[in-house]
């Protein structure tokens, strides 16, 4: 005779109907479950943030500081003891100063930022576990997610840019000051959140110059024309075509007069350019005038035109002539601080600056210092946030974390949360979910 729980009523009435309900009952509970095992697959990371509160900052525009080759952090932004280059003394390479943060210092050649060191946070516990090479580290650093054989990851600019598109009418969502890579791109996202890009200051975006002889006579009629043509045409379902009919319309849209103005740089005052310095100063003083325009995200980079011959890459002799690019920077984004700052920006613009790693306390073979990516430094500025002039903490040499680690997801989620960016939302390539930031939760204390 079946033995029954006491859950069933009266079991001896009727054993076969309790049979019957005992295997309802375990076939009811599989199915629950693999409803809920499927619920939680498809909603992905979605499911884990839904309990929270979303953080969300107020900025409108990021401009994003890129310094090609690997900052070394020990020597800018988290000085340690002083070190010995020749005599291979483990250590920073220039003397730390104190700036506006008390108890926060930075290197000795970073003596206009330090004074703006209270609107500033240099993360100085940032890390991954890319290989310390490169190529992959700045996809890592531009995707925040490791190079995929399946599957091409948009950039953090392109992402922001599908998200909140452009701040206003007739400006480009994104725009690039440097050279283009797939790396920088929109990946599954589509051309449509892509960037347009210059690489130099004084002739602005090749693509949206007119050539001599289209007067804007006749660029109208050509227009017109274009217009008569497309009305004509049948609707089509296939995205790559309508990705470049909007290219189109677009790019003739930025050719116009009001657009193409904020590249001329030469309408702002010759002080204030001179207090921005060189090319790379002037790429800074233009993506205050692409903020100006509407432009949600603007990359600045500062890897060409290097002034030691190897930029940030400091191997070997490299090292000699860093101080001159962390002069150059300490003139740009100190400036770039206070002009957004007197023009009512800063609030609503963050600023950041990244790069693929950090520089390991040793000196090599010929004083310089190789890749270090499990403990570096990225910047953030502006942007409404409580800052606090560092967060978290490295051991004596900088080469291990010893408080608040920051991943690439985490720096990626306190971007996307300051923009208004739901960083716990999935993206989809066709149908599957992409997580925005890999699970990143922002620093929650620049939002205090």
């Amino acid at each position: 005779m079946l033995r029954h729980s006491r859950s069933f009523p009266n079991p001896q009435r009727c054993p076969a109907v309790n049979s019957l309900n005992l295997r309802l009952n375990r076939r009811d509970c599989l199915a629950a479950s693999v409803a809920t095992a499927c619920s939680a697959a498809l909603t992905g990371p979605r499911s884990s943030l839904a309990a929270e509160k979303i953080t969300r900052g107020k900025a409108e525009h990021v401009i994003s500081i890129w310094l090609g080759g690997g900052m070394g952090h020990l020597d800018t932004f988290d000085p340690k003891r002083m070190g010995d280059a020749k005599q291979k003394v483990a250590g920073s390479y220039y003397a730390s100063i104190e700036t506006a943060v008390p108890g926060v210092q930075v290197c000795e050649h970073l003596k206009q930022t330090a004074a703006v060191m209270d609107r500033v946070t240099a993360v100085r516990t940032v890390h991954h576990e890319v290989i310390d090479e490169h190529a992959a580290a700045t996809n890592r650093m531009h995707t925040g997610r490791p190079i995929s054989g399946t599957i091409t990851y948009p950039s953090l600019g392109s992402i922001i840019a599908h998200e909140r598109g452009a701040a206003a009418d007739g400006a480009p969502a994104y725009v690039l000051i440097g050279y283009p890579n797939v790396t920088r791109g929109p990946g599954f996202l589509g051309s449509r959140h892509g960037y347009l890009y210059l690489t130099d200051t004084a002739e602005g975006p090749a693509g949206l110059s007119r050539p001599d002889g289209i007067t804007s006579q006749r660029q109208s009629r050509r227009n017109n024309f274009l217009a008569h043509l497309k009305s004509q045409s049948i609707e089509t379902e296939d995205d790559r075509l309508r990705n470049y009919e909007e290219a189109i319309e677009q790019a003739l849209k930025l050719s116009g007069p009001e657009f193409s103005s904020a590249f001329e740089l030469d309408r702002e005052p010759a002080a204030l350019r001179a207090q921005y310095g060189g090319e790379f100063g002037q790429r800074c003083l233009l993506s205050r005038r692409l903020v100006e325009r509407g432009v949600r995200f603007i990359e600045v980079s500062h890897n060409l035109n290097f002034l030691n011959g190897s930029g940030w890459d400091v191997h070997n002799e490299g090292i000699l002539q860093q101080h001159k690019l962390i002069q150059e920077l300490d003139t740009a984004f100190s400036t770039l601080i206070r002009d957004l700052e007197q023009k009512e920006l800063l609030e609503k613009t963050l600023l950041v600056i990244t790069t693929e790693f950090g520089r390991p306390p040793e000196f090599d073979s010929g004083g310089g210092r190789g890749h270090q990516g499990r403990a570096f430094s990225c910047v953030l500025a502006g942007g409404g946030l409580s800052h606090m002039g560092a967060w978290g903490e490295t051991d004596e040499l900088a080469k291990k974390i010893v408080a608040n680690p920051v991943s690439v997801a985490d720096f990626f989620a306190t971007i996307c949360a300051t923009v208004g960016v739901d960083y716990g939302k999935n993206l989809y390539d066709g149908d599957r979910p992409v997580p925005i930031t890999d699970m990143g939760q922002p620093i929650s204390r620049l939002f205090a």
